[in-house]
């Protein structure tokens, strides 16, 4: 159980409730005593009105009747204290599984674009749903049924000790050989959890990516094939968890198959003990009887608590594999660090750990506050990659990177990012209203604020032509927008935050050039007192700026204005000469 001592930290969080649980637990095991102990002696009453040995009726009413009353209100207190266990443990378990998930979804959020990138989805989502869920059963009804256990076996075995110590030893000689059996099995049964859920990780991976690229597997016809695909994968997963199946099924007949012989042994031993007069009453027979099956469940939750504990501890070790990863970004910096915008790569040389490929080589250039850069470039030439260094999603390594003439790792993190407004290439919307989305680049923001950095994106007129207008509900990933409409939304999100530093990364190529020269003009203005930077493949995006960069493969070749450049032989020119005859045919 070594990887669930994670837990323990919960466990002191809640000690209070916990321990108030443990009370409650001994407080009903003490009532569920009782009851035993009432028929034992209405047995023995009987049995002496019976053999004569007393002969007053109404004695024997009154005495049954007591018992009677008495086996009722502890049998009742028993239920309550009982239910109160349950809403205590059970409680418990869900505020841990609260705080399990926060902290794993927490966790994730501070991890690297690297880690995103070595993992998948579906896994990283049944890490925090499946797996979860397995652990909070070890927080909870484990727990619950463990002490349960535990306080049952005390009381009760105490209390047979003290009344018929030899009989007792009998009762419970059985008891070892399960404990035995239990271990042997509980060893596999752990193994064979933690593969059903790597299992239950790959099914949820397929699946989700099934779904996500739904548009791709019928435009290409090929259901049949993924269907085949998924068929296997629920095979395998069918066959691992009958596999578990047969070994937890062996606990249930086992127990029963002991207890029963326990059973046996007092009918046999107490009997002729009684018959030989080292027992003295009748009735410590039936109590033993009704004692041994009160172990009964006890004895079956030990190997169902087994296994929860085994599969918790499967669950919970997949679940320390990812906490224990550490972020490749940390913020170095606690104390607040204000954003200008000045932005300055001097000999920076990137490569990217996960791959190796080395996408930046010995890359200068200067934006002040109020200027804006264009960088124009082939497809993997290192245009993105200047975009996510600025927004520190990966540390530069080689070169220096300083924002406001000190070095990026040197600000504070969360400020760093609060100052960018950042477009992607591939815009990403949420499933929600579009005016949420919008939003999501200043949550306070006000309906007025959001129509006018829709209009500033323009967008607004796509907008107010849906039903509902901003309130209408996008499809997952934006689907119920076009390309075009989904990175303007994307820029109005950008606008709407009002940062220091704007980052447009080719986030306008499934625009029109009519739009395109509307939404420039408009960033213009906005931008008169920010640092823009403009990554594009289209001059008319990049003419107005103040500095382009153009780059080959990580190195930049050319450098200037736009006059500068198209008066100069090399890669820009060529491009606007083929975009200016492209416009012309």
């Amino acid at each position: 159980m070594k990887e669930l001592k994670y837990l323990n930290k919960y466990f002191l969080k809640y000690r209070w409730r916990l321990l108030l649980g443990v009370f409650i637990t001994i407080v009903a095991t003490v009532f569920k005593l009782v009851v035993p102990m009432k028929v034992g002696d209405s047995v023995t009453v009987v049995k002496q009105y019976l053999n004569g040995e007393v002969t007053d009726l109404a004695y024997v009413k009154h005495e049954l009747l007591i018992n009677i009353l008495l086996l009722l209100g502890a049998a009742l207190l028993s239920a309550f204290f009982t239910f109160m266990m349950r809403q205590t443990f059970i409680v418990v378990s869900r505020y841990v599984e609260y705080d399990l998930k926060n902290e794993i979804f927490q966790h994730y959020e501070r991890l690297s674009l690297g880690f995103y990138k070595q993992n998948r989805t579906g896994d990283l989502m049944n890490r925090i749903s499946e797996d979860v869920s397995k652990v909070r059963m070890y927080v909870g009804p484990a727990l619950m049924y463990s002490i349960t256990t535990i306080t049952l076996f005390i009381v009760i075995i105490s209390y047979m000790f003290y009344t018929a110590p030899i009989l007792t030893w009998y009762a419970i000689a059985p008891l070892p050989i399960l404990s035995i059996a239990i271990y042997k099995l509980s060893v596999i049964i752990n193994q064979r959890s933690t593969i059903v859920q790597q299992y239950l990780s790959k099914l949820t991976t397929f699946t989700q990516e099934s779904f996500s690229g739904i548009a791709v597997i019928k435009a290409y016809g090929t259901e049949e094939s993924i269907n085949a695909n998924f068929e296997e994968l629920a095979e395998g997963s069918k066959v691992k968890n009958i596999d578990l199946a047969k070994v937890q099924a062996l606990f249930f007949p086992l127990m029963m198959l002991l207890i029963g012989v326990s059973n046996i042994l007092v009918i046999y031993i107490g009997g002729s003990r009684y018959i030989n007069g080292q027992i003295a009453e009748f009735g410590t027979i039936v109590e033993f009887l009704i004692y041994v099956n009160m172990l009964t469940w006890p004895v079956a939750v030990v190997g169902w608590v087994t296994s929860m504990v085994q599969r918790a501890e499967a669950s919970q070790e997949r679940i320390n594999e990812f906490l224990k990863t550490e972020p490749a970004i940390k913020n170095l910096v606690t104390e607040s660090t204000p954003i200008d915008g000045e932005i300055e790569f001097n000999n920076l040389t990137f490569t990217y750990p996960d791959t190796g490929i080395t996408a930046l080589k010995n890359v200068s250039f200067l934006v002040k506050p109020g200027e804006t850069l264009a960088i124009v470039g082939n497809t993997g030439s290192g245009k993105s990659t200047i975009l996510e260094l600025i927004g520190r999603l990966y540390d530069v390594k080689a070169g220096m990177l300083n924002i406001d003439q000190t070095s990026i790792r040197n600000l504070n993190l969360e400020n760093l990012r609060d100052s960018i407004g950042y477009v992607p290439q591939d815009a990403f919307l949420f499933s929600d209203s579009i005016k949420n989305n919008i939003r999501f680049g200043k949550e306070e923001a006000t309906e007025e604020e959001v129509i006018y950095a829709a209009k500033n994106a323009a967008v607004h007129k796509n907008i107010i032509g849906f039903k509902k207008g901003y309130d209408t509900i996008l499809g997952e990933r934006g689907l119920t927008l076009s390309g075009g409409q989904k990175q303007r939304v994307s820029i109005a999100r950008a606008i709407i935050k009002d940062p220091q530093i704007l980052l447009f990364d080719d986030c306008l190529s499934a625009v029109d050039t009519e739009t395109e020269e509307e939404i420039l003009q408009n960033l213009f203005k906005i931008s008169k007192d920010k640092t823009t930077i403009i990554v594009s493949h289209r001059i008319s995006s990049v003419k107005n700026a103040n500095k382009i960069i153009v780059l080959d493969e990580g190195k930049i070749i050319q450098k200037g204005s736009h006059e500068e450049l198209v008066n100069i032989e090399g890669y820009y020119k060529e491009l606007y000469s083929k975009q200016l005859l492209e416009k012309e045919m």
